[in-house]
């Protein structure tokens, strides 16, 4: 899929209709822009209950604590 929009006046870009049905965005949820080469990546910020579990199986060896700071 391909869709396109323009930066207005005041820096702001509509996510074409196709583009937020395809990914399931709502109006009101937050995104992170990061940085990539001449473009830019689009990520939502996961709501807290979808990280529940993110880390299960991480190895907990070799971790740092705050005793470990200088």
């Amino acid at each position: 899929m391909q869709a396109t929009a323009t930066l207005s006046s005041k820096f702001q870009i509509s996510i074409p209709k196709a583009v937020r049905e395809q990914q399931h965005w709502e109006a009101g949820q937050e995104f992170v822009f990061i940085p990539k080469g001449q473009g830019v990546l689009l990520m939502p910020v996961p709501e807290f209950e979808q990280l529940a579990g993110i880390a299960k199986g991480a190895n907990t060896e070799d971790y740092r604590d705050r005793g470990d700071r200088f």
